[in-house]
């Protein structure tokens, strides 16, 4: 079960139940923070608290996976009109997001603690799939670039630059391009696809040192 922040990009943490994914919601809140610092926001108090303080606006259930994540699902209230001020602050945060992934990837050791069944990438391969993600989610507002190689400064300004015109301009809700994504859900997927991996970039280097 996914728990997602309906006002904050990237804020978003899973569990095996809606209890508990309310709960490690709440638990990530000093982390997301950092996020809300870096796109010059203030991160409301109130909702860095207990789990109960949340209000359930929208659940999603169906066949096709809502409850893990499915990119085929699109939340009602991702589908709404963004006006110049909306718009700005989704890409705000979602370049703020990607700002957080760089950092901690680039202070992070090559090779990190396995899982307990002794899975998981290691740092390049997190970032090269990052990247290669972000290019595919790319496609979902008409921006098409190639995935850029890790090293590839310019290459990823440029892919990132492009996402965040689109994300940055006032809409009606509609995907940008037919077969597309909603702003808000692209904002949405693409920072918590970085922090997601940023915040397990940080946890397994804290336990490989």
């Amino acid at each position: 079960m996914f728990a997602c922040a309906l006002d904050w990009p990237g804020w978003c943490r899973r569990d095996r139940s809606e209890e508990l994914a309310l709960e490690a919601l709440a638990a990530y809140a000093p982390r997301y923070a950092e996020v809300a610092r870096r796109a010059g926001l203030a991160f409301p108090p109130g909702e860095a608290g207990q789990a109960a303080g949340f209000t359930v606006t929208e659940r999603l259930t169906s066949p096709w996976g809502a409850d893990f994540g499915a990119l085929t699902e699109i939340p009602g209230g991702d589908a709404t009109p963004a006006g110049a001020d909306a718009a700005e602050r989704m890409a705000a945060l979602a370049v703020a997001a990607w700002e957080v992934f760089d950092e901690v990837a680039s202070a992070a050791p090559a090779q990190l603690r396995k899982g307990p069944r002794g899975g998981g990438r290691d740092r390049d391969k997190i970032i090269d799939h990052v990247l290669g993600t972000d290019a595919t989610f790319a496609r979902k507002l008409g921006v098409r670039h190639r995935q850029p190689a890790a090293g590839d400064i310019a290459a990823v300004a440029a892919l990132r630059a492009d996402i965040r015109a689109v994300l940055a301009g006032p809409g009606d809700g509609t995907p940008p391009v037919r077969g597309g994504w909603p702003v808000r859900f692209a904002a949405r997927r693409s920072a918590w696809h970085a922090l997601d991996h940023a915040w397990e970039i940080e946890d397994r280097s804290e336990a490989a040192g």
